[in-house]
């Protein structure tokens, strides 16, 4: 399986790698060069060695996305540091590259509650966490 991953911050780099070590080929696209070293980091050889694709670009730029491989993805995860932006590049993905899977990190839980009910996959890490506390409190009553 290809996976496209626009944005290399602590959880796209995470799921890169966990992706890559599972044994599918990865591409990650972020706009800073030097979010390249958290691919490498305490790993025994370079991501590019291990068999992984960086590219240096802007998500919400097409040219970006193809240079990743966006065309050829079977899934797209948008992990940028922006609900902004991974909304409109998960429907870039979803509409024009018909990418069969697109996965959107969302960080506010009502915006993400409303693309999912309009049928976009989401993830939010807000709402996870909200949903924690509340059960960690539940549990202390």
């Amino acid at each position: 399986m290809f996976v496209v991953i626009a944005g290399a911050g602590r959880v796209g780099s995470a799921v890169a790698r966990s992706a890559l070590e599972s044994g599918h080929d990865v591409s990650v696209l972020d706009e800073d060069p030097l979010s390249h070293e958290r691919l490498d980091a305490g790993q025994p050889t370079s991501w590019e060695d291990a068999g992984g694709r960086f590219t240096v670009g802007t998500a919400i730029e097409i040219e970006a996305l193809v240079e990743a491989g966006i065309a050829d993805a079977d899934v797209f995860i948008a992990a940028t540091h922006g609900d902004n932006t991974n909304i409109v590049i998960a429907q870039i993905a979803s509409q024009r590259f018909e990418v069969p899977r697109v996965i959107a990190r969302i960080m506010d839980p009502a915006r993400a509650t409303w693309y999912s009910e309009e049928g976009m996959e989401t993830i939010s890490p807000t709402k996870v966490a909200i949903e924690m506390f509340r059960d960690a409190l539940a549990e202390a009553n």
